[in-house]
């Protein structure tokens, strides 16, 4: 599936939630000054595979991108996530989850859960119907992990699993 955008502007970059064990936690953009741990994270062997490598063509393409974002979820002012996202045209199109990196200490207890949940919510996103989620088979985790949080799966296309999320809508569609 190819995600075509129409350039949005946004008011607002950064969004501040508590979660559930009740440290705040803060999503914003990437900033070129985080490329330094964001480095360090990527030599560790199960990101790098899954997720890298990444270069500066990479940070180049997520810092000057107008057809997405990639986030970074912060607890304590430490970075803790990265998020990465493609908008959809907010009618037919989805916006998309890139990628999950959860810093590699911190995998397992929760975050990424908590730092999706954050993101969806996130004011800096255009409007949409529905998210969408592309998994490699093999990666059961990553399969988990979306089903747990109340993605549906719906599709098997192109050697990957495909799971979605309907957008909570605060007035009904009158279309």
């Amino acid at each position: 599936m190819r995600l075509v955008s129409n350039v949005f502007v946004w008011g607002c970059s950064k969004l501040q939630r508590t979660t559930q064990n009740g440290v705040a936690m803060e999503i914003r953009r990437i900033r070129a000054t985080d490329w330094d741990w964001i480095q360090q994270w990527f030599q560790d062997e199960d990101l790098n595979r899954e997720l890298g490598p990444l270069d500066q063509e990479w940070l180049e393409h997520v810092l000057n991108q107008s057809d997405g974002v990639q986030l970074v979820a912060e607890q304590n002012g430490q970075p803790i996530g990265l998020i990465g996202c493609a908008w959809g045209d907010g009618r037919n199109l989805p916006h998309a989850i890139t990628d999950i990196a959860v810093a590699p200490p911190l995998r397992g207890n929760g975050q990424a859960g908590a730092m999706l949940e954050a993101v969806l919510a996130w004011p800096g996103h255009p409007p949409c119907r529905k998210w969408v989620a592309f998994v490699f088979p093999e990666n059961q985790r990553a399969c988990r992990f979306f089903t747990r949080l109340g993605w549906e799966h719906v599709d098997f296309a192109d050697g990957m699993n495909e799971f979605e999320y309907k957008c909570v809508r605060s007035e009904p569609d009158r279309s």
